[in-house]
């Protein structure tokens, strides 16, 4: 009987190959001169992958702690190395920019919080409990004096994307008072209330609101008349998504500012290259790209992206170990103050030494810029707060 010739082995590769398995130019290192294919391919034993994933690992860290410093306590110094041609040694302007502003809105989701002690839910059980329309009176003043607080608090910072979930919690608050004032007095209880605190720009009870009345998608649509049809379209679209979720932000304000600062770093992303080309209309005369620019901008965004992560990892030990009052909270406030304050020097600073030009004409384009950007900045919030408002 004859014996099953058995299977011949399959042709094993060269240890060290000498022509490019993809077009077989011949090699003269780790990388393919012709193609720029890897001599090491991902088929290879899996402990060898691993190691080069921790060289690349390893080798990112290395640039992070080298541009880090740089990009705090130097102003300018980065831009100046990356134009020079110095930039291998360095994070990439874009890379930079988004890793910080990835790791400082996500740290942000996780430390800003809304005061769990502020009911925003509809229907508050001491108002309805009340037996007296002086005690519901002095249980509503009291609900929207502590939201009050709890917004003073959250202004100028990144919590500000809930603020809109604290009014809709007191627009609740007086209505629940409303509704039990009525009771009483249908009750036979007697007394005239005072009147309530005015309410806020955004009334919750009549939805979501377009130039003055209450959007509906039969009688009160969103209609721009130069734009197309189904532009139009899906802008209601997008409101009725708004309109429906207005009603959330009574039972769960927290989902609203996740969803805001969630979008906050994509606004970020837009605003960079128009903050670039702001630069560029500012200095025009100094015949510069716009790549060189752009540089700037990322770089300037990547450093307030940075101070914003410093100022809530200093916000957590304040509210966590120093309680108000104590030096230790006092120290973690001034750490806090002395980083919002950097911000604005640091960029005057690193607008000076970059473009190099005489402090009368640097302070001008400086504050012409500002107020510029302070502008965009507000209505890219806005957007990004409509976008969280659809989204969440």
């Amino acid at each position: 009987m004859n014996a099953t010739a058995a299977p011949a082995p399959a042709p094993t590769e060269p240890v060290h190959p000498t022509h490019c398995r993809n077009c077989g130019a011949a090699l003269q290192g780790p990388y393919c001169h012709a193609c720029g294919q890897p001599v090491k391919g991902l088929m290879r034993p899996l402990g060898s992958v691993f190691g080069d994933l921790l060289d690349s690992v390893f080798d990112l860290d290395l640039r992070v702690l080298r541009t880090l410093g740089p990009l705090f306590t130097r102003p300018g110094f980065l831009t100046l190395e990356y134009l020079a041609g110095r930039q291998v040694r360095y994070v990439t302007p874009f890379r930079l920019f988004f890793f910080l502003a990835v790791l400082a809105f996500f740290v942000a989701r996780l430390t800003v919080q809304i005061d769990a002690n502020v009911n925003l839910g509809e229907g508050d059980s001491a108002i309805a409990s009340a037996t007296t329309v002086e005690a519901v009176v002095r249980e509503r003043d009291a609900r929207l004096k502590q939201m009050d607080e709890a917004k003073r608090e959250m202004a100028g910072t990144p919590a500000a994307a809930g603020i809109a979930g604290i009014e809709a919690g007191q627009q609740a608050i007086r209505d629940a008072a409303d509704k039990r004032i009525r009771e009483l007095q249908a009750q036979g209880v007697s007394a005239a209330p005072p009147a309530p605190p005015p309410a806020p720009a955004f009334p919750r009870d009549k939805g979501l609101v377009i130039n003055g009345q209450p959007w509906d998608a039969e009688q009160h649509p969103i209609a721009i008349g130069w734009l197309p049809e189904f532009a139009n379209r899906w802008l209601n679209t997008q409101a009725q998504h708004a309109n429906a979720n207005i009603e959330r932000l009574k039972k769960d304000p927290g989902a609203f500012k996740d969803a805001v600062l969630s979008a906050i770093p994509t606004t970020l992303f837009v605003l960079v290259p128009v903050f670039a080309l702001l630069l560029k209309l500012a200095y025009v005369f100094k015949r510069r790209l716009y790549m060189e620019h752009l540089i700037v901008a990322l770089h300037s965004h990547a450093f307030l992206c940075l101070c914003l992560l410093l100022v809530l990892l200093a916000h957590v030990p304040s509210e966590t170990f120093a309680p108000d009052g104590t030096w230790l909270n006092s120290v973690f406030d001034w750490v806090e103050g002395l980083l919002l304050l950097w911000m604005p020097v640091y960029l005057l600073l690193m607008q000076k030494r970059v473009y190099g030009q005489g402090w009368p004409m640097t302070l001008l384009k400086y504050g012409a810029l500002g107020m510029i950007y302070s502008v965009l900045l507000a209505f890219a919030v806005s957007a990004a707060a409509m976008i969280g408002l659809v989204s969440m």
